[in-house]
């Protein structure tokens, strides 16, 4: 499977979606906060996102001006003829390790990848195999680029972690799973996971710097973010109910702590924005 857009201007249903193929996604210009799993990307012209697999991902844009971006839809199966040769770079390593991870292309870098793109363009404008062929080289030669740009933090030692991490990244994967129930507490972690609340408690503490609470309430905050810019109409209350606050007063005392606004405000913030309103000071996560 390979599907390439180049430059592609179309409407798109604003929902997260998923797919089992890898993306290359290249944005040219517009106005766009990019949603991956629970991160906010702001683009800015020149970014190229590596998402993989099954992570759920939604662009929010600006309408009022132009929204433009290339897009490489791939399964990595078609490129096993090349990474199974001998000396092959691992191309798919960003990918694989990544998993989900923005570079901010300026300047001479910008230049390189938007002439690839431009080339992959023309090679799939010819229509026939040996078009189809060269088009498949040159995404390979992106890849490449992609690859050679990441060197740095492909190649930081990374330690194999110790049994206290290990644990600490089972109380994680349970989290993600959990944080929205509103019956989540420490009694049912110990059932879950085994170990005693004490235990979870100073382990998790020991390793992250953050309590489990704290980490749980941070994630429910990000989310209610997420959720007041996909889906505006949603009430405040509604929002903290999704996410596990069985008390409106609990949802905005965190949320004001966390983001420096009220729910209502930062909802009403988002709305000025949309509507071309003067900035309101509303800070979107970057990374």
């Amino acid at each position: 499977m390979f599907d390439f857009s180049y430059r592609s201007t179309g409407a798109f249903d604003p929902v997260f979606h998923s797919h089992p193929f890898y993306e290359v996604y290249y944005f040219h210009e517009g106005r766009c906060n990019y949603l991956i799993g629970d991160r906010i990307y702001n683009l800015a012209p020149g970014d190229l996102i590596l998402m993989y697999g099954m992570t759920l991902h939604c662009p929010k844009i600006d309408s009022s001006v132009p929204y433009i971006r290339s897009i490489v839809h791939f399964d990595p199966a078609i490129l096993r003829f090349y990474t199974e040769l001998p000396q092959a770079v691992p191309i798919l390593q960003p990918f694989e390790q990544f998993k989900n991870y923005r570079l901010c292309l300026r300047g001479t870098d910008k230049e390189e990848a938007e002439r690839i793109l431009l080339l992959m363009r023309d090679h799939q404008a010819r229509g026939d195999q040996v078009g189809s062929s060269r088009l498949l080289l040159a995404f390979i030669d992106l890849l490449h680029f992609v690859y050679d740009r990441c060197q740095t933090q492909l190649n930081e030692k990374r330690e194999l972690p110790s049994d206290k991490e290990k644990t600490v990244q089972d109380i994680v994967a349970l989290l993600e799973r959990k944080y929205t129930d509103d019956e989540l507490d420490m009694e049912s972690l110990q059932r879950e996971l085994h170990l005693s609340k004490s235990y979870l408690a100073k382990i998790f503490k020991e390793v992250t710097g953050a309590t489990i609470f704290e980490y749980v309430y941070r994630k429910r905050i990000n989310e209610a973010k997420i959720l007041f810019l996909l889906q505006p109409e949603l009430a405040v209350t509604e929002v903290g109910f999704r996410l596990g606050f069985k008390h409106l007063a609990h949802f905005s005392r965190l949320f004001k702590q966390q983001v420096g606004v009220t729910p209502e405000r930062y909802k009403r913030q988002l709305k000025d924005d949309r509507s071309g309103l003067p900035a309101t000071g509303v800070q979107h996560e970057s990374v």
